[in-house]
């Protein structure tokens, strides 16, 4: 009878992920919006430059940097959201609402948390790759060995793209 009941409870006690998925969706929401409002500033600075007819010095690259920023956050917001309907799936319940009867191949469809890793892996790799951007857009190369590592920092992401890409596929 208490092995009973104990197993029962530690069964029960899944049910604390809960916080990891409502807390995960909530960053997820926030991320989202925050991302919005990042591109809806890059739009009001585009417009009120072209209104006052200046130019300033590194206009474009301060517009790309606030997209890509924003992409980031955009990114990242999506982690969180797979990681909160990985999680859910995982240990609560199946979403019933991301199935057909006939099929279920959503991209939020976790079966394992071997599929979840890899795919919150993916998305991860992509931000580090945004990111690395980012900062690419103000930096100084003023020698031609800085370019060389540039290039072959280029080369090496697109190399380990391609292969994160071929995983799992045969």
């Amino acid at each position: 009878m208490f092995e009973k009941l104990f197993e029962n409870a530690l069964w029960k006690s899944r049910f604390i992920v809960i916080l990891a998925v409502i807390f995960g969706f909530l960053g997820s929401v926030i991320l989202f919006i925050v991302a919005s409002v990042d591109v809806i500033n890059v739009a009001k600075f585009i417009f009120t430059t072209f209104i006052e007819g200046t130019h300033p010095e590194h206009f474009h690259e301060d517009i790309v940097a606030g997209i890509i920023g924003a992409v980031d956050l955009y990114l990242i917001a999506v982690v969180l959201l797979i990681f909160s309907f990985g999680v859910y799936e995982l240990f609560i319940s199946k979403i019933d609402a991301a199935c057909t009867p006939e099929e279920c191949n959503s991209i939020l469809n976790i079966s394992s948390l071997d599929q979840l890793k890899d795919k919150i892996a993916k998305v991860i790799i992509m931000v580090l790759v945004v990111n690395y951007f980012q900062r690419v857009l103000h930096t100084k190369y003023e020698t031609p060995l800085e370019l060389l590592y540039f290039a072959l920092a280029i080369v090496a992401l697109a190399v380990g793209l391609y292969f994160t890409g071929k995983v799992g596929k045969k």
